[in-house]
C-alpha cells in the first residue's frame, strides 16, 4: 500500500456521498428535456454512414472505385505574345457502378476572363494604400482577358455538344457511358497567359524589365476532367479562387514547344533528354545522379546570363510522360539556372531539382535543393516512400503553389544579393510546404475545392515536423536560433486567432470560399490541432502509427474528412470524437484555469459536513455505524467547521486527531513500516471558461524547489464541463501550481493558469476590455 491509499479512502467516502446526494436531490422535481450537448458524445450526427465504398474504420471499402482520365497533349507557348495554344485527346474511364449521361471538365482560367463574376465576389472599398502595379491593374489598365478560348470539342473529328458554365464545361456524349467503359474525345483551346506578379495568380509569367525576358510557371493550362465519386457525384463546384482543385488520376503524354534556348522542367519523365540537353548538361546531369550530399549545377549562372541575351527564333519540343498523377504543370525560361542532387528514399533514388533565375542567388543555390531533399526524407518517414522519380522547386516571385513533382516558390534576395533571416526561412519553409504537397494532396488526393484543410492543414503540420528536422540536420542554416523558427505549428502561435472576434472566425470544416481568414483557418489551426494531438493528447507513437495508416490507406485515392477522423481513431484505439468535434466543427477556444486550492486535515472524527451528508442516508451516528466507524474524514483548513484551535503544532500530521491510532489499529506491523504518511492534503479546483475540452497539464512546485507534472486526460471534463477537482497528497508543501507550463494547449488566457495568482492583466483581459 502506498502513501496515497489512506487519503483515497477518505475522499472516496466523503466525495462519493456528496455526488450521490447531489444527483438524487436533482431528481426531486421533473425537468425539461434537452439535447445531448456533452462534449464527449459520439459523432454519428456529423459523419456519413459507412458503406461498401468507405468503411466505419476509415479504410476504403471493398467496392471503392475511382474514375481515371488519360491525356495526350500538344502544347505551344508563344513567348512573344504570351499565348498558350493546345490540343488534348482525353480518354475518360468510368469505373463507377453508375452510367454517366455527361462529363464535366474544369476551365479554371475562366476565373480571369473579361467580366468574370469572381472579380465581384467580395465587397470593395478604397484601401488606404496600394502598390503602384495593383493600383494600375485595378483602376487604369484595360481589363485582362485570360479565359480559355475553346475552339473545338470533338470525337473522331465530329463536333460534340458542350455547354460552358463559367469555370465548368459539360460535354454531352451521344449515349451514356456505361460502367467499365471509356470515352475518348478531343479539345482544342488557347488563352493569354497572365502576368502572375501584377495579376496575382497561381500560374503565369514574370517579366524581367532589365533583360526583357519572361519566366513561366504554367498550370491549370488545359481543360481538366472533374472528379466523379461516391461522395459528391460530379464535383463541379465553380472555381472562385480560394478553393483549389479536385482531380482524377491518370497518365499524361505531353509535347511542349517553346523557344529553343529555354530550359524546362515539368511533371513526368523527360523522354528526349539527349535532344533538348547539350552534351555538357548531360554530363552534369549524370554526375548529379550519383551526388547525395551536394547539388550539382547543370546550367550555370554564367550560362543562364548568356542565354538571357539570345531570344532564339527557333523552337524546341520537350516530350514528357507521367503515370498515375492527378495533374500536369511545367516551368520554362531562358533565364533558368538548373541544379540537382540524388536522394535515397526507401529502396529508391529520387532526383531533387531546382530551377531559378540569377535573381534568386545566392540564396537559392545554397538552400533550395537541400530543402527539397530534406522534405522527401522526412515526409517519407511519416507517410510512405515518395513514389515518383523527381521533385522540383522552381523560383517564382510571390508564388507558393504545388503540382505533381513540381512547385513554385518565393524568396528573393535584394538587387545586391543580400537577404534577411526572414527571407531565408520564408524561402526554405515555402519549399518544404510546396514539395510536401506532393504527398497531400497530389498522392493522398483529397478534395481541395471542398476541404481546404485536408491538404493545407495536414501539409502544414507535416511542414512543421520537417522544418524542425531540417534545423537539426542543417545547424548552419539556423545559426543564432535554438531551433528552426517555424511560423505555424506551435500551439502558442494560434492563440491570437482563436481568441479573436467570433464574428470573423469560421470552423475548420468550412468551404475555403466561406472563411474569413483562410491562412489561419485552413493552414494554422488544423496544423496546430494535429501537433497538439500528437504531442499532448495521443503521444507520438500512437499518433504516428495512425497517421501513417491513413496516408498509406489513401495514397492514390480520394479520402474525405470522415476517412481521416475514423482512421486516426481506428488505428490508435483513442476515442477522439471530442477532439474532432471541438477543434474542427466549432470555433471554441481553450481556456482552463485554477479556480481554488484547498488544504485539508485528515481525521477520524466526523466533520459537520460529513454528518449532514450521511444523515440524508439515515446514518446519524457514523462513529458507531459499522460502515463508517473506522472511516477517515477530511476537514478543510479554514472551512465552515474549522477552528484555528484545531491546529496543535506546525506539523500537519499532528493536527489530525487519532490518525496514528487509526493506522496502528488497521495495519500490520510490516505494513506500518512500509507506510509513508503524507503530511499535506490538497484539493485543486480547475475551471474551464473556454469551450474546448483539453487535457489538464499541471506542474506542482514544492517548498524544497522540486516540481512534478501531472497529466489529467480530457475525459476529466466529461461529467462537468465547467469545473473539476483533483486531490493530491504530498510529503512536501506546495508553493506554486502552474497550468500548461510549456504552452502545449493553445490556452488563450494565462492569467488564471497560476496559483498563487500572478499579478498583471493578461493580454486576453486587455482584449476583452478593448472590445467593451
Amino acid at each position: 500500500m502506498n502513501k496515497l491509499s489512506i487519503l483515497l479512502a477518505s475522499f472516496l467516502l466523503v466525495f462519493a456521498v456528496q455526488v450521490n446526494f447531489a444527483q438524487e436531490k436533482g431528481q426531486e422535481e421533473p425537468q425539461e428535456g434537452k439535447m445531448n450537448e456533452n462534449k464527449f458524445r459520439q459523432m454519428y450526427d456529423l459523419l456519413a454512414t459507412p458503406n461498401s465504398y468507405r468503411t466505419a474504420s476509415g479504410a476504403p471499402g471493398h467496392e471503392y472505385y475511382q474514375n481515371t482520365a488519360d491525356y495526350q497533349m500538344d502544347i505551344v507557348l508563344d513567348d512573344k505574345n504570351q499565348r498558350l495554344t493546345g490540343k488534348a485527346t482525353i480518354t475518360y474511364t468510368n469505373n463507377s457502378p453508375n452510367e454517366l449521361e455527361y462529363l464535366w471538365m474544369q476551365l479554371e482560367q475562366n476565373v480571369r476572363e473579361k467580366g468574370s463574376i469572381a472579380k465581384e465576389k467580395d465587397g470593395s472599398g478604397f484601401d488606404p494604400l496600394m502598390m503602384p502595379e495593383k493600383f494600375t491593374e485595378t483602376y487604369l489598365d484595360e481589363e485582362f482577358d485570360g479565359g480559355f478560348k475553346i475552339t473545338s470539342v470533338n470525337k473522331d473529328g465530329q463536333p460534340l455538344p458542350h455547354k460552358i458554365n463559367w469555370t465548368m464545361m459539360r460535354v454531352d456524349m451521344n449515349q451514356p457511358l456505361q460502367p467499365g467503359e471509356s470515352f475518348t474525345f478531343s479539345v482544342e483551346w488557347n488563352y493569354l497567359v497572365n502576368n502572375h506578379v501584377t495579376n496575382r495568380a497561381r500560374s503565369g509569367y514574370e517579366h524581367f524589365e532589365e533583360d526583357g525576358n519572361n519566366a513561366y510557371v504554367i498550370a491549370q493550362f488545359f481543360p481538366r476532367m472533374a472528379v466523379y465519386n461516391d461522395v459528391e457525384g460530379w464535383q463541379n463546384y465553380q472555381f472562385w479562387g480560394n478553393g483549389e482543385f479536385a482531380l482524377p488520376f491518370g497518365s499524361y503524354d505531353v509535347n511542349i514547344t517553346v523557344p529553343a534556348d529555354h530550359i524546362m522542367e515539368a511533371t513526368g519523365e523527360l523522354q528526349n533528354r539527349k535532344k533538348v540537353f547539350t552534351k555538357k548538361m548531360m554530363d552534369r546531369y549524370n554526375k548529379a545522379q550519383s551526388s547525395f550530399d551536394e547539388p550539382v549545377v547543370i546550367v550555370t549562372q554564367k550560362e543562364a546570363k548568356k542565354a538571357e541575351k539570345g531570344f532564339a527564333e527557333e523552337t524546341k519540343t520537350w516530350h514528357w510522360k507521367a503515370e498515375m498523377v492527378r495533374d500536369f504543370a511545367f516551368a520554362t525560361s531562358r533565364k533558368f539556372i538548373y541544379d540537382a542532387m540524388n536522394v535515397k528514399v526507401g529502396n529508391d533514388e529520387v532526383m531533387a531539382i531546382s530551377l531559378y533565375p540569377k535573381e534568386g542567388n545566392p540564396l537559392w543555390e545554397q538552400w533550395s535543393t537541400k530543402a527539397v531533399a530534406a522534405t522527401l526524407e522526412t515526409y517519407s518517414k511519416y507517410t510512405f516512400d515518395y513514389p515518383y522519380h523527381k521533385a522540383i522547386s522552381v523560383h517564382a516571385k510571390n508564388q507558393g503553389m504545388e503540382y505533381p513533382m513540381i512547385c513554385w516558390n518565393y524568396g528573393r534576395p535584394d538587387a545586391k544579393g543580400n537577404y534577411s533571416d526572414r527571407v531565408k526561412f520564408g524561402m526554405i519553409s515555402v519549399i518544404i510546404h510546396e514539395i510536401g504537397h506532393n504527398y497531400f494532396p497530389m498522392i493522398v488526393n483529397s478534395d481541395e475545392r471542398q476541404w481546404g484543410w485536408m491538404d493545407e492543414g495536414i501539409n502544414t503540420f507535416m511542414q512543421y515536423l520537417t522544418e524542425q528536422e531540417f534545423g537539426e540536420k542543417h545547424p548552419d542554416a539556423i545559426k543564432g536560433y535554438d531551433k528552426y523558427p517555424s511560423r505555424r505549428g506551435e500551439p502558442s502561435q494560434i492563440v491570437d486567432y482563436m481568441k479573436g472576434e467570433q464574428n470573423y472566425i469560421a470552423p475548420i470544416m468550412s468551404n475555403p470560399e466561406n472563411v474569413y481568414q483562410l491562412g489561419n483557418n485552413a493552414y494554422g489551426k488544423p496544423a496546430t490541432a494535429l501537433n497538439i494531438l500528437r504531442e499532448t493528447v495521443m503521444g507520438p507513437d500512437l499518433f504516428d502509427y495512425a497517421f501513417k495508416t491513413y496516408a498509406q490507406r489513401w495514397m492514390f485515392k480520394h479520402p474525405t474528412p470522415d476517412d481521416f477522423f475514423r482512421t486516426m481513431d481506428d488505428a490508435s484505439a483513442v476515442d477522439l470524437d471530442w477532439f474532432w468535434r471541438g477543434w474542427f466543427y466549432s470555433t471554441d477556444y481553450v481556456d482552463i484555469g485554477i479556480k481554488d486550492v484547498k488544504t485539508y486535515i485528515p481525521t477520524n472524527t466526523p466533520t459537520k459536513e460529513a454528518k449532514e451528508l450521511l444523515a440524508q442516508y439515515g446514518i446519524t451516528d457514523p462513529e458507531n455505524y459499522p460502515g463508517t466507524a473506522n472511516a477517515v474524514y477530511v476537514l478543510e483548513v479554514g472551512g465552515e467547521d474549522f477552528e484555528e484551535s484545531m491546529l496543535e503544532s506546525d506539523d500537519p500530521l499532528a493536527n489530525a486527531p487519532k490518525l496514528n491510532e487509526f493506522i496502528l489499529d488497521n495495519f500490520s506491523e510490516t505494513e506500518r513500516s512500509q507506510l509513508e504518511i503524507p503530511k499535506y492534503f490538497y484539493e485543486v479546483v480547475f475551471e474551464k471558461p473556454g469551450g474546448l475540452v483539453m487535457p489538464i497539464i499541471v506542474e506542482y512546485t514544492y517548498e524544497d524547489g522540486t516540481s512534478e507534472k501531472k497529466h489529467y486526460p480530457a475525459q476529466v471534463w466529461r461529467l462537468n464541463d465547467n469545473q473539476v477537482s483533483k486531490t493530491l497528497a504530498s510529503d512536501k508543501k506546495i508553493t506554486k501550481i502552474s497550468l500548461d507550463p510549456d504552452l502545449e494547449t493553445a490556452d488563450v488566457d494565462l492569467s488564471n493558469n497560476a496559483w498563487p495568482k500572478e499579478e498583471g492583466e493578461s493580454e486576453f483581459d486587455e482584449f476583452k476590455e478593448s472590445k467593451k
